[in-house]
């Protein structure tokens, strides 16, 4: 069983690794020029303990579909995971930018010390002051995530270093493969 836990590191920030490596020219919909609705708000996450699957790759294959088909797999062996605090919200947890990619773990909050399922792991996020978006169906994914990190820059603060660059709150019942998914992005702020 592998434990995460919260700590520094040294990497290039959330903010300039996804100026590299988003495509805001998203296919099958039209281009955007801002986001349409929602405001960017504080938000204290309470710290929480998670178990899920563990994917390590690249933005082309995050951009590809590896981790929707992580979600997916996570999803059908719910049944495996004996308590869910939260069922109705699928996690996403990013972690650890790299230069040609990131971790990336697809999991669902549970009770402090729950069992864990042989090839899963048990991640241990802290209680994080994040920046609070909610993307709707249909947005730019990368157009929310700019508008993000140019409010946390506006309001003077800056992305966090932690282990956790971004989390991403999926409501459990959405298709993991809609091109359009509606979503929570919380990047933790400093």
């Amino acid at each position: 069983m592998l434990i995460i836990h919260a700590r520094e590191l040294s990497v290039m920030s959330q903010h300039e690794q996804m100026n590299l490596n988003l495509n805001l020219e998203e296919p099958g919909r039209a281009a955007d020029t801002e986001v349409s609705s929602g405001d960017v708000v504080l938000y204290e996450l309470p710290a929480f303990e998670a178990v899920g699957l563990k994917w390590e790759g690249t933005f082309a294959g995050a951009k590809a579909g590896e981790i929707r088909d992580l979600q997916e797999e996570l999803k059908s062996r719910l049944s495996e995971i004996p308590k869910l605090t939260q069922p109705d919200t699928l996690l996403g947890l990013s972690s650890h930018v790299l230069k040609e990619g990131f971790l990336h773990y697809a999991a669902v909050e549970v009770p402090e010390e729950a069992a864990v399922p042989g090839d899963m792991v048990r991640i241990r996020v802290p209680a994080l002051t994040c920046a609070k978006f909610e993307h709707k169906k249909g947005q730019s994914i990368g157009l929310s995530y700019s508008h993000v990190y140019a409010w946390i820059e506006k309001q003077g603060y800056q992305a966090a270093g932690g282990e956790f660059t971004h989390i991403e709150l999926y409501p459990m019942n959405q298709d993991t493969h809609d091109p359009n998914p509606e979503f929570t992005i919380l990047i933790p702020i400093s």
